[in-house]
């Protein structure tokens, strides 16, 4: 049977603009106020759609920039054509505008998308636009603003790859708007308006979409454009295999893998593939013995469904469990075996181990996420010793929360600031013309030789570094935390100018990230938040275990930062093992006044700094100083 070629819809019209109401009403004042904005919120909650919708009625154009890692001042403001310059100097009709004076002229607005990806040097000329209505362009003169002029950022805030934090100048100049998820109605107007599919198929798609965020195996769902091509998929599969919606779950099932797998990411830690968290969440939401979900059916009973709506870990009635094929508690239960004692152990060592863990098997991340945000030293705490309990499913969940928790905290704290990269002239044939440095250079002969061309590029010093976590001693609770965020951070700081690498050690020395090779940032905090303390303290070996990660490495400078008191129990002096690395910095945690004398001497005699890290929150900071 032919398959019904889907409607494209025409990029030039701006789309239907549903489920933001409110956002478009604060979206439109701010633009009639003259106020700049960023927009931030996760993919596929219709960010330009929202824009592009609100400039369509103003009457206004949109200037569209793609932020990333490589747009330049120059880029963004415009530059002079060399060739026209040679022939007829720096005359203002041989300068051509960037998207920055192509919108400031034309009284449009400047649509910057994935603000946090654009490097520092880029954003700093925008202050003056955002603030004074000109920019002071070299050679060219003052530009100003028409009355019409407006700046519209947008981010998304989740994604840290290849991003960094808008420094407090810019965000201090706009005003914010945030969007999440359209509910459930909204969104099935979305799919309609772009597939004008069946109902039926819309709302199993709607539903499969919006299960993915709640999942508790799952750390990304998938956006609302999952529903859409989910819907294309499952219909044209339909029409394909000559079958209805009422007799096609199989069907169903393949058009959500294709459509939908690559969408999730499933949290680290948890064994399982994305389909196979995919066939769970189609059987919550069309059982095999039951007809496709209609649009009747109460959001509730689904939402009391799905494995990931409570916050909690598994701990489902018997009576669910059979529903859903999974083991009922009683047998789960005969299979943990007794645990009293290591819960015992947990609410004498935690005041909040009952209001956290209120049964066995069960962790309330709702009851975490409280904790966490009134006291996160004692919340994470209480997780790193969660991470070794006796209860095998608290640990299980416990450990897959971890890993989620310990990186997040470590990707704000290890976010370095943006001058580490500038832009510098070289001699390599790539990166910006310097215009002025090769006119300098340039003897008169035509076309210019190679050597002559001058280049402005990115550049920085490359570092290597390793970070040295001390496992000896009584290592837990809190002091795990902090080396499992430690961790986190040094493993996402990495980029191509910055080489890392993870260690621990007590008496002996182990790898858990060497240098040069990529690992998951939570596979690395999985690893701490297995350690407990034991055996002595031979820093003199643990240095050298770094030196021997760092010497291969293609780098201006090698680093060791070492999370220890600084006390050596075992070995040889640690200042007879500092040969080859170039400086050494020591984060002392929870600290006594032995330790942070005996860290601060270790230090000093690095050529670094000493970083008392007392709580959690002194953590980042520290990284930041040290990293940046």
């Amino acid at each position: 049977m032919p398959v019904a070629p889907p409607v494209t819809p025409d990029p030039a019209v701006p789309g239907p603009v549903v489920g933001l109401e409110r956002e478009r009403e604060v979206l439109t004042v701010a633009l009639a106020t003259h106020r700049h904005l960023v927009l931030e919120g996760p993919p596929g909650t219709g960010k330009s759609t929202l824009l592009r919708s609100v400039a369509a009625e103003t009457g206004q154009d949109v200037v569209f920039v793609e932020g990333n890692a490589e747009l330049t001042p120059a880029r963004l403001i415009g530059q002079y054509d060399p060739s026209a310059v040679l022939a007829g100097g720096y005359l203002p009709e041989n300068f051509t505008d960037g998207p920055l004076l192509t919108a400031m002229r034309g009284s449009g607005l400047l649509y910057l998308e994935e603000l946090n990806r654009i490097p520092e040097e880029t954003l700093n000329v925008l202050i003056t636009v955002l603030t004074e209505g000109e920019i002071a362009v070299p050679r060219l003169g003052t530009v100003h603003a028409t009355s019409g002029f407006r700046l519209i950022a947008a981010m998304n805030p989740f994604d840290a790859i290849g991003t960094a934090r808008v420094g407090q100048a810019i965000a201090d100049r706009m005003c914010r708007v945030v969007l999440g998820y359209q509910p459930e109605d909204a969104e099935r107007a979305i799919v309609a308006g772009v597939t004008g599919a069946d109902a039926a198929q819309i709302v199993l798609a709607v539903r499969l979409v919006r299960a993915t965020r709640e999942h508790r195996d799952l750390r990304t769902g998938s956006s609302v454009r999952g529903a859409i091509d989910l819907v294309l998929l499952l219909d044209g599969l339909l029409r394909m295999r000559g079958q209805a919606l009422a007799g096609g779950r199989e069907t169903a099932r393949d058009a959500a893998h294709a459509a939908l797998s690559g969408r999730i990411r499933v949290t680290e830690g948890v064994e399982r593939t994305p389909e196979s968290v995919l066939d769970e969440i189609l059987d919550e939401v069309w059982p095999e013995s039951a007809a496709p979900p209609d649009a009747e059916r109460n959001d509730a009973d689904d939402a009391g469904q799905l494995g990931g709506g409570s916050g909690k870990a598994p701990g489902p009635s018997a009576e669910a469990g059979k529903e859903q094929g999974a083991a009922p508690r009683s047998d789960r239960a005969a299979r943990r075996g007794p645990r009293t004692t290591g819960r015992r152990e947990m609410q004498l060592r935690h005041e909040a181990f009952a209001e956290v863990s209120p049964e066995v098997g069960e962790l309330d991340e709702y009851a975490f996420a409280g904790l966490m945000g009134a006291d996160p030293d004692a919340a994470a705490a209480l997780l790193a010793d969660l991470a070794t309990a006796t209860d095998r499913e608290l640990r299980s969940a416990a450990r897959r929360l971890a890993a989620r928790v310990f990186v997040q905290v470590g990707r704000v704290g290890a976010t370095r600031a943006r001058g580490t990269r500038r832009l510098v002239a070289t001699r390599r044939p790539e990166g910006d013309l310097d215009l002025d440095r090769t006119l300098d250079r340039w003897s008169g002969a035509w076309p210019p030789a190679a050597e002559d061309l001058v280049t402005r590029n990115w550049t920085g010093s490359r570092r290597a570094v390793c970070l040295l976590v001390d496992r000896s001693g009584s290592m837990q609770g809190l002091g795990v935390a902090i080396a499992a965020v430690a961790a986190a951070g040094v493993v996402l700081a990495a980029d191509e100018r910055l080489q890392t690498s993870v260690l621990t050690f007590a008496d002996e020395v182990a790898v858990l990230q060497p240098l040069g090779r990529h690992r998951a940032a939570e596979d690395v905090v999985l690893d701490l938040v297995g350690l407990r303390g034991h055996g002595k303290t031979d820093i003199a070996a643990a240095l050298r275990g770094a030196r021997r990660e760092l010497v291969p490495a293609t780098a201006d400078e090698r680093v060791v930062v070492l999370l220890s008191d600084g006390l050596s129990t075992a070995g040889e002096p640690a200042e007879s093992a500092l040969a080859g690395i170039d400086r050494l910095h020591v984060l002392c945690p929870l600290p006594s006044d032995e330790a942070l004398d005996a860290a601060r001497l270790l230090a000093a005699r690095g050529g670094g700094r000493m970083e008392p890290v007392r709580s959690l929150n002194d953590l980042g900071p520290a990284l930041t100083r040290l990293l940046g």
